[in-house]
C-alpha cells in the first residue's frame, strides 16, 4: 500500500468525521483527501515529476497535513524543513536536496527572499501567507485553480516518500530515505501499540510535525486508525492553555517529550490541577530519557502513568513501546513491537549476552538509506541491522534499557542537536581559536547545550557576544547556554577533547520555573 491510498481509504470509511482540529476550524477525512487531490493537481501543472523533492518549511497546521499527502499523492518526495533554522543551516539543507519546489510561509520565508536566486535547484516557491511576495506564488490561488478529483498517478509502494534530516548535523546532512510502504506499515505498527481506533483524539502539542514523532506517530497513525489529531500551537501558548485543550476537545491520547511532561508535573505541584483530564487513557514519552523521577510525580499527581518508547528517524519512529496497563519494568523503554528484533553487540558487533550494556542495533522496517550518502549508510546499515548509536542492555524478560549514547548528541527538549554544527559555527568567530560544545544535564529540559572556548592570542569576548554570534547562523536551540573561557582545551591520551573535564567547569542551568514553551 502507499500513502495515497491509505488517505482514500480513510476519507471513503470516515468520510465526514473530523481529521484536523486546529483552534475553530475542523477538517474531516473527506477534505483533507480532497484539499490534498488540489494539492497534488497543482503540483502535476507546474511539472512535478514521480520522485522529484519538495521542500516545506511550515508551522504544525492543517495546511501541513494537506500539502504533504498533496506531495506524496504526485508521486514527489516531500522534505520537511525545520522552520526555526537559520539561513545557513537551510542552505545545508537545500543544497542537499535539491528540491524544485519550496513551500513556506513568514517568518521563515522572509530572510529566503533576497538569496532565492541562489539556490539553483528551486523553480518554484508558495506562499501560504496572505501576503503576496515577489518571487512567490500564493498557495490560495493555487488551490483555487486545481481540481480536486482524485489523482490518477499511482506511487509504488517502495517510492521514497519522504527525506527526514533529522539524523545528523545540518552542516553535514544526512537525509533518511523513507518509503510509502515502511511508512504505511510502521504507521499501522504504531496504531495497534498504543490500542488507538477511530474513537481517540490524539493531542499534538510542541511536537513539529517536520519530526517523524510529530509526523508518524501522531498524523500518519491517526490517519491509519481513523483518531482525530488536535493541533494545539506550541509557541508562545502556556501549558496550562494546553491542559484546557484536552477538556475541551476531551482528549485520549497525547504523546510528547520528557520536558512537556516535566513542565505539567511542575504546574500541577505549583498551581494544582485546573483541568478535567479524564478523557486521557494515555500518555506516551519519546525522543529523550525520561527519568523516574517525573515518571513517579506524574503518576501521583494525574493518576496516569508514562510509557517511554525508543525511537529514532533511521527507524522511522518506535521500535519499543511499553505495555499501556504499565506492566512493564519501571526504567526499561519496553520489549520490541511486533516486526521488529533488537540485539545488543560489542565494538567487534558480536552479540552480547543479557544485562550486558553495548549498542543496540535493531532490524525491520527501517530507512532505505541516506539520501545521496552511500558511504554513511554502509556505516549504520549492515547485514540489514541498522547500528543505533545509542547504548543499552536488555533483560531476561525482552525488556530494553538505554544506558547512554555512543554518538555525539546533545538532547534538548526533544531536538537532536549535533556540536560539531555548533564548533563549526564558533572556529568561524574571529576570536575563537578552539571550541568545544557539550550536553549539560538539565532536570527540566534533559540537557542544555555548554561550550568551552579558547580565545584568540590579545583577544577579548564576553558569553553575550559569543552567543549573538551564534544566534546568526543556528536556531535558538543550538545556541549555548552555558559558555567557560580557558587557557587550552583539556585533552586524553588520545588527543582528543576530554569533554567530561570540561563539563565539570561548567555551571549546571537550573531550570525555569515558569511554563511557557520559549
Amino acid at each position: 500500500m502507499n500513502l495515497k491510498l491509505m488517505l482514500e481509504v480513510a476519507a471513503e470509511r470516515f468520510g465526514a468525521k473530523t481529521a484536523i482540529v486546529f483552534g475553530d476550524s475542523r477538517l474531516s477525512y473527506a477534505d483533507l483527501d480532497k484539499a490534498s487531490n488540489k494539492v497534488a493537481d497543482a503540483l502535476i501543472k507546474l511539472g512535478i515529476k514521480k520522485g522529484d523533492r519538495i521542500a516545506l518549511l511550515l508551522s504544525n497546521s492543517p495546511e501541513f497535513a494537506i500539502i504533504y499527502f498533496g506531495v506524496v499523492k504526485a508521486g514527489a518526495v516531500a522534505v520537511p524543513l525545520d522552520p526555526k533554522y537559520k539561513l545557513d543551516e537551510l542552505a545545508s539543507l537545500l543544497d542537499s536536496s535539491l528540491p524544485r519546489i519550496l513551500v513556506t510561509e513568514s517568518p521563515a520565508l522572509d530572510p529566503l527572499i533576497p538569496v532565492l536566486s541562489s539556490f539553483k535547484s528551486i523553480e518554484h516557491v508558495i506562499n501560504l501567507g496572505s501576503d503576496q511576495m515577489e518571487k512567490c506564488s500564493s498557495y490560495q490561488e493555487m488551490i483555487a485553480a486545481s481540481s480536486g478529483e482524485k489523482i490518477e498517478t499511482e506511487p509504488q509502494p517502495g517510492d521514497v516518500a519522504l527525506i527526514l534530516y533529522t539524523s545528523g548535523p545540518a552542516f553535514l546532512p544526512r537525509g533518511a530515505m523513507l518509503s510509502h510502504q515502511i511508512l504505511v506499515r510502521v504507521a499501522a505498527m504504531l496504531g495497534d501499540g498504543y490500542h488507538q481506533t477511530d474513537k481517540d483524539v490524539v493531542m499534538q502539542y510542541a511536537l513539529p510535525m517536520y519530526h517523524v514523532f510529530g509526523l508518524v506517530a501522531i498524523l500518519l497513525a491517526a490517519v491509519a486508525k481513523g483518531s482525530t489529531v488536535v493541533i494545539v500551537p506550541g509557541t508562545g501558548l502556556s501549558i496550562g492553555s494546553f491542559m484546557a485543550a484536552i477538556e475541551r476537545e476531551k482528549g485520549t491520547m497525547f504523546l510528547g517529550v520528557p520536558y512537556i511532561f516535566a513542565l505539567a508535573v511542575d504546574l500541577a505541584e505549583r498551581e494544582g490541577i485546573k483541568n478535567d483530564l479524564s478523557s486521557l487513557r494515555l500518555c506516551s514519552s519519546s525522543a529523550d530519557f525520561l527519568a523516574p523521577d517525573v515518571t513517579k510525580r506524574f503518576e501521583k499527581l494525574y493518576g496516569l502513568g508514562i510509557t517511554n518508547c525508543f525511537a529514532l528517524t533511521e527507524a522511522v519512529c518506535h521500535v519499543t513501546c511499553p505495555a499501556i496497563d504499565g506492566s512493564d519494568t519501571p526504567g526499561s523503554v519496553g520489549k520490541a513491537l511486533p516486526g521488529w528484533e533488537i540485539r545488543i553487540v560489542d565494538n567487534t558487533g558480536q552479540e552480547l549476552p543479557l544485562d550486558r550494556a553495548g549498542e543496540i542495533i535493531v532490524r525491520g522496517p527501517i530507512m532505505d538509506g541516506y539520501y545521496n550518502n552511500p558511504q554513511d549508510t554502509a556505516k549504520v546499515i549492515r547485514d540489514g541491522w541498522l547500528y543505533t548509536g545509542d547504548i543499552g542492555k536488555i533483560d531476561q524478560a525482552g525488556n530494553l534499557f538505554i544506558t547512554g549514547r555512543k554518538k555525539d548528541i546533545i538532547i534538548v527538549k526533544g531536538q537532536n542537536i549535533y556540536p560539531c554544527d555548533i564548533e563549526m559555527v564558533l572556529r568561524k568567530h574571529p576570536k575563537i581559536s578552539q571550541a568545544a560544545v557539550l550536553g549539560i544535564p538539565n532536570k527540566m529540559r534533559g540537557e542544555i547545550v555548554g561550550t568551552a572556548v579558547v580565545l584568540k592570542e590579545g583577544s577579548a569576548a564576553t558569553e553575550q557576544e559569543i552567543k549573538k554570534f551564534c544566534l546568526e547562523s543556528l536556531a535558538d536551540y543550538k545556541v549555548p547556554k552555558q559558555i567557560v573561557f580557558l587557557d587550552s582545551l583539556p585533552l586524553m591520551e588520545g588527543g582528543e577533547i576530554d569533554k567530561e573535564s570540561i563539563r565539570r567547569e561548567l555551571p549546571v542551568l537550573a531550570p525555569s520555573p515558569g511554563v511557557v514553551i520559549p
